[in-house]
């Protein structure tokens, strides 16, 4: 019931009984004079003052400005949208919240429903929304190309694809100079499999579990997340192999990751040597000797995975993991479906963070800043060994308007500074977040990199166990409820992963963490009563 107050409180009051009473900055706790405790001898019957956040209980945060009026909404009522998709959508459950929300417009990092209430948006459409929804260029760009020409197909030539491919292809390195436009993410890394089976001329595969590359049923193979897995046979030679995650494996310190913040576990290791990662790569070298052939086609890495609550790696595991896996003749791919385009800030690619270099990049998400659009990137070398093999063909990708939407993008990015925002704005936010790590006990570990974050919640730290879904869906609830909207990631949705469209600026940074810091506190509320 204490885990809202500072540990060092923590340890002294949890035996007690206590009733707190929020004045402004302070709380005044009172400790009831009868109650045995084995602090005892270390405690003053009566009242004291402990400061704690400038928030109380019920204080709701102040929403920044936002310079922007939606239209009324017009259309379906909420009860006939929810009566419709019961009857014709999809049974699966995917929509967050009680009553899920009802969106009805965007302008930047910002949505609006259509009861007209206002969110700021911490998660853009799952890492899709990159430059800011409906930003203006990109809009006005699609609305341009749509009355000039929407659809071709590859049979025919038309300039915004060939100007497409020269700007993207820029901003990557040799040799990585042919691109294969498709539409989403699981059909890039679907392609991306064929190509290393293609060129490899073998089979394994080996992704980390944990990752998600994809639903089709491919890449339901190299995905090893619970939800995804089918009691039916699909993407057959794919192996598995132990996810180095320092916060919650078996081995993790002080100086893992690449991240303003650190776990904190602590460990004896010098800044510029890790033993978490030789551990994680000796249990990489055995999947190798025991559980794909001597030869392999390819390894799929996330720089840092996304579905699985914004997992880092320790430095320098992926170089270590690329030269092993080259050894065994397999080629690397670096999945950056969530984790390019400078969302990360420091570089434009997140396989750079890593200093790699892939044999093959598929991407997608914000590729298109919303609009179905993806990519794989390879040699020329690996792009005629599948040509020799395949006649490889897609209706849809690479259409006048997804490339003039892809190249809007790009400059946007370049324009606006979007990647030095995600560094800085994003290494303030990390910071910030951080501090909520050393206020709650149920905030377990605050991580990642630029706009992508994990905040990893738990039944306390020592345990690590993750917190009950009841509680992380109230949780989710009272940000939504204050105007916030983040995401859910991890093996048991028990990390809240936020990643807002890159043109967000710290007030709104600060906002969010007043209203995330308010659920914690009402939750710890709930919690005593």
């Amino acid at each position: 019931m204490l885990a809202w107050l500072p540990l060092t409180f923590q340890t002294l009051l949890k035996p007690c009984c206590l009733l707190a009473y929020h004045v402004h900055m302070c709380v005044l706790v009172f400790i009831h004079p009868n109650t045995p405790t084995e602090h005892s001898s270390h405690m003053h019957v009566g009242a004291s003052w402990i400061s704690v956040s400038k928030l109380t209980l019920h204080t709701k945060p102040s929403m920044p400005p936002c310079d922007f009026s939606p239209e009324r909404y017009q259309s379906l009522a909420h009860s006939r949208v929810l009566e419709i998709h019961k009857q014709h959508l999809s049974p699966v459950e995917t929509a967050y919240f009680k009553k899920p929300l009802l969106l009805h417009q965007g302008h930047m990092e910002w949505l609006f429903d259509s009861e007209g209430n206002r969110y700021l948006d911490f998660f853009s459409g799952i890492v899709t929304v990159s430059v800011g929804h409906c930003h203006p260029k990109v809009t006005a760009v699609a609305q341009k190309q749509m009355n000039r020409l929407w659809h071709t197909s590859s049979v025919f030539f038309h300039p915004p694809m060939h100007e497409y491919a020269e700007k993207l292809l820029a901003l990557l390195p040799e040799p990585l100079k042919v691109i294969f436009l498709v539409n989403s993410g699981s059909e890039a890394n679907d392609l991306a499999m064929v190509m290393a089976r293609a060129y490899s001329n073998h089979t394994d595969i080996i992704s980390f579990r944990g990752a998600y590359h994809g639903c089709s049923p491919y890449t339901l193979g190299l995905t090893n997340v619970g939800l995804y897995k089918m009691e039916i046979p699909n993407g057959m030679g794919c192996q598995s192999t132990m996810c180095p995650d320092v916060f919650r494996g078996p081995w993790g310190g002080s100086y893992c990751r690449d991240s303003p913040v650190q776990t904190d576990r602590k460990c004896s290791c010098a800044p510029d040597c890790c033993q978490a990662k030789e551990r994680y790569i000796e249990q990489f070298k055995d999947t190798l000797n025991t559980s794909v052939a001597k030869s392999i086609a390819g390894f799929f890495a996330e720089p840092i995975q996304g579905v699985n609550g914004v997992v880092q790696y320790p430095k320098k595991f992926l170089k270590e993991a690329f030269a092993l896996v080259r050894e065994r003749g397999g080629v690397c791919i670096a999945d950056e479906v969530q984790t390019g385009f400078g969302r990360l800030g420091s570089h434009f690619w997140g396989f750079q963070t890593h200093d790699v270099l892939p044999d093959i990049v598929t991407m997608a998400k914000g590729i298109g800043n919303g609009f179905p659009m993806a990519a794989v990137v390879t040699s020329p070398e690996i792009a005629k060994s599948l040509a020799k093999c395949l006649h490889h063909f897609n209706t849809f990708g690479g259409s006048p308007l997804a490339c003039t939407i892809g190249s809007a993008v790009l400059e946007v990015i370049k324009e606006e500074n979007l990647q030095k925002n995600s560094q800085d704005v994003g290494t303030y936010m990390l910071q910030k977040f951080a501090e909520l790590r050393d206020e709650f006990d149920i905030v377990g570990d605050v991580r990642g990199k630029g706009l992508m974050m994990g905040i990893e919640m738990v039944q306390d730290k020592m345990s690590r166990q993750p917190l009950p879904k009841t509680e992380l869906n109230q949780i989710h609830e009272d940000c939504k409820d204050m105007g916030l909207l983040v995401g859910r990631g991890g093996l048991f949705a028990q990390t809240f992963r936020i990643a807002p469209p890159m043109c967000v600026t710290k007030p709104e940074v600060d906002f969010a963490l007043e209203v995330f810091r308010s659920a914690l506190i009402q939750h710890m509320e709930r919690r005593a009563k």
